[in-house]
């Protein structure tokens, strides 16, 4: 059951630019509530990010899990962060979890090859 969940980021923002065509008002808003919400103000951004990520496994929305672990990392979070705020997940939302954590750290462990390790590869050369 392997997924590639870099492919599954951009058709979820393809598909968001699409809707967004036919009700750009409805997404002018929400755009307008995402920056709002996730600017840095007594929490970093990037702690809204893991806690976004918390309610994605919970509510056990795959595609809000993509997103979240995605701009998490874009963020500053940590393997170490991201691998506690699933756990944290797992204990909240129980048994569903578990299955819904095993598929963010998934996205983690993809993630981070492909946003982390070539980011580490250019400042070591």
């Amino acid at each position: 059951m392997t997924k590639n969940y870099s492919d599954i980021y951009e058709q979820i923002r393809n598909m968001i630019g699409h809707y967004a065509k036919e009700n750009p008002e409805m997404m002018t808003a929400f755009s307008k509530v995402h920056q709002i919400g996730s600017k840095d103000g007594a929490l970093k951004s990037k702690f809204k990010e893991l806690i976004a990520l918390g309610i994605s496994i919970n509510t056990k929305c795959e595609g809000c899990i993509t997103m979240h672990i995605h701009d998490a990392i874009e963020k500053g979070a940590t393997h170490d962060e991201i691998v506690e705020t699933i756990g944290t997940a797992i204990y909240m939302g129980g048994g569903p979890s578990v299955v819904h954590g095993a598929k963010a750290f998934a996205a983690l462990q993809e993630f981070e090859t492909k946003m982390v390790n070539p980011l580490i590869n250019s400042i070591n050369n």
